[in-house]
Parts: C-alpha cells; structure tokens; sequence
C-alpha cells in the first residue's frame, strides 16, 4: 500500500515538472521546438509508465486482499443436521466429475451419471455452476464495459425492452378551461442472442498432469478471448450476427461535437461534455484510445488548467474535466472521420447474458496430434437503450 502511494505522488510530482517544462518552453507562437517536444513525450511516457505501474500493483492488491478472506464462516451455533450440500450443477459429485471428465477420467459409471445432469443436446457439456462463476469474474476483468453497463440474464427468447420515447407535457389553463390531454409515447427495444465461440488445444500429457492447473488455465484464456470479442463488439458491432455497438451509424451514440479540424481543441471537449443532459452527466465516463489521451494530455482550459489530471490515491481514476476517463484499443484512434471519443452514462447501454455457458470436449478431432480440444460458446447481446444519454467526439471528415 505505502509502495502504490508513493508511485502516485512520484507520478503527480513528474506530472507537474512535465506540465512546468512545457509551459516554460512554449514559444510566443505557442508551439514547442522538436527538441523540446521530445523531451517533453520522453517525460509523458514516464508518467504513463508509472500509471500502468500503478495499475498492476492495485490488482496485486486486491487479489491479495481477496485471498486473504477466510474461506468459511465461523461456527457461532451448535451444527444442525440440515444438509448444506450444493445441488445439481454447484454439486461436489458434479464438479469433481466435471474436470475429471476433462482430465479423461471418468470411466467409473457413477461419474457418468452425474455428468448426465449437464448434457446438452450436442452432446457437450454444461459447465459446472463453481466453473462459470469464474468465468464471469475473468470476463469482467478483460471486458471493461461489462463494470460500466447494465448487464441483465436472459433465459430464452428475445428480452423485450419498454422505452419512453417521448414525455406528455402539463399546460396552463384558464379557469375552468379544458385540459389537454397529452400522453407518453412508448416504444420498444429488443435484445436476442448472438453467439461468440472458441476453441483451445491442450496436450494429453497437461491434461494427465496433476500438478497443472487446468480449471485456471482455461477459464483465463476462454475469459480472455471471449472477453475481447465482446468488448470489441460492444464498442464497434454492426447488430449482424452480433451485438449493436456504442458507435453504430444509426443505433449508437450521436456525435455531440465535431472538431473544426484534425485535432482536437480543449473547448471542443467542454462541448461534448454538454452536449448531453445534466441528469446523464452526474454518472458520466470517457471512453477512448490510450493513443487518444497522449493527444488531449497537454490541453488546458480557459483558466490555463489542464483538462488532464492523474489519480492520486489507491483506487481513484485519472480524470478529464473530473469525469473518470476509461481506456480501450477498440475505440478508434485520432484520424479523419473517426468518432474517437464516447462520453455519458453507459448504464444506459445493456448487456444481455443469455443463461448457459457451453463448454465441450473435442475428444477425436485432435487425436492425431496428441491433443484434446476444447469448445466454450456463450451467447450475448448488447444495445444502446437511451441514446441521448451518450455522445460522442468525431474528427472532421478529410
């Protein structure tokens, strides 16, 4: 904890010698030499660094924090004779057989019944209720909008969502006079089902392995590629076969502001931030490129402050203009046309979950090469509900 605290003021104190030496070295035409500018992006990749420093030991920490929770409750009550065995799925017969069947020893029929309990009609496998909890927790560390939007489970069929398309409005009236009537209009969103698969290979010889940790080792890398589909997606799909992106044409976020040319001015942002609503701002984040913020960082406002400001306590964001910025590599970066810059409140883009992760052995595909397969699908959905509660920064067109 002291070590993260004092790489926070180390990076704020190397933030405000990197702001000074620009400051000093501006000519009266406002620019910087070449020499100087490099000097001064060698003293922003530090900062930079030191933010990515920052953010894995804050991991470290919190990962360490939760391995230091204590695994069961205390005993305050004399114990009963109730069962608090777990059922189905979350049984321990199940996920013992679950990853005993993956590791290719179930051969005892007992085991094979309790499999029963999780095959689907392919012939695969559900996966145990433990297994897919882990999954979800590794999707949301790879995914960062599944912590920013509203994530709802859906079991079968298309989930129908009722808006307010627009409000009834209150008139005065004289004395006695009639009073208009004057109706909500109401529409509806549906979200389905699209499905995003892969497949890993392991060799015989880990999965026969016992020291080799298979139930992490998968559930990492399913949570990373999955994780990195959907994100995708989420940020850019086109609703074909897939989710309907935060930045589609005609049912994603409108573009709030436009620069004037092929950068981006400081008031230009001060204008996205108010192109949506005071009620959406109070909960509002910035999504953007890391490439984009090395293009905003040396912005000031009218009051010559920074729009830019590092975090400096455990836990607490970098922020633009005192919004929480988030950072993915599926926003597009600063060139013409591009909408590089997404600002609102993205509780108001949800993510459909449709219930059942599939997971499946490929037991002969790969039997030549001395390996197994292994075939995790899940099915999501994703849709901007509100759309005027988001906006977005678009470089003018070449």
């Amino acid at each position: 904890m002291n070590q993260i605290l004092a790489l926070r003021e180390k990076r704020a104190n190397l933030w405000n010698q990197t702001k000074a030496f620009l400051d000093s070295h501006r000519g009266e035409d406002g620019m910087v030499s070449a020499e100087d500018n490099a000097t001064y992006e060698k003293m922003e990749a530090d900062v930079v660094a030191l933010g990515k420093e920052i953010e894995r030991l804050e991991r470290q920490a919190a990962i360490d924090r939760g391995m230091d929770q204590p695994t069961a409750a205390p005993l305050v009550s004399r114990p009963t004779a109730a069962s608090t065995e777990k059922q189905g799925r979350a049984s321990d017969e199940y996920r013992n057989a679950f990853w005993g069947m993956i590791r290719n020893r179930a051969a005892n029929p007992s085991i094979m019944n309790a499999l029963q309990i999780g095959t689907d009609s392919e012939g695969g496998y559900l996966v145990p209720d433990e297994f897919e909890h882990t999954l979800v927790q590794g999707l949301e560390e790879e995914n960062v909008l599944r912590s920013l939007c509203t994530v709802i489970q859906t079991s079968s069929g298309d989930r129908k969502i009722p808006i307010v398309a627009s409000h009834g409005t209150a008139s005065w009236v004289e004395e006695e006079g009639a009073i208009p009537e004057s109706d909500d209009v109401f529409g509806q969103i549906s979200i389905g089902a699209h499905k995003v698969a892969t497949m890993i290979k392991v060799s015989d010889e880990l999965l026969q392995d016992s020291v080799f940790n298979i139930e992490n080792y998968i559930s990492a890398e399913f949570a990373r590629r999955i994780g990195a589909a959907e994100e995708e997606a989420f940020i850019t799909g086109d609703g074909s076969g897939k989710p309907t992106g935060l930045l589609h044409e005609t049912l994603g976020a409108g573009t709030g502001v436009t620069t004037a040319g092929n950068t981006i001015a400081a008031d230009e942002i001060i204008d996205l931030v108010h192109s949506i609503k005071s009620v959406y701002r109070k909960k509002a984040v910035f999504l953007l490129n890391d490439s984009t913020i090395k293009a905003i960082r040396k912005l000031k406002s009218i009051e010559g402050q920074y729009l830019w400001q590092p975090g400096l306590k455990e836990g607490q964001p970098d922020t633009l203009l005192n919004y929480r910025i988030v950072t993915s590599p599926y926003m597009p970066e600063v060139a013409a046309g591009n909408k590089v810059i997404l600002f609102g409140d993205f509780k108001s883009y949800w993510i459909a979950d449709r219930q059942g992760r599939s997971f499946q052995r490929l037991n002969e595909l790969f039997a030549v090469t001395g390996q197994v397969g292994f075939r995790a699908t899940q099915r999501v959905d994703g849709r901007l509900v509100l759309t005027e509660a988001m906006k977005c920064l678009a470089v003018k067109g070449a």
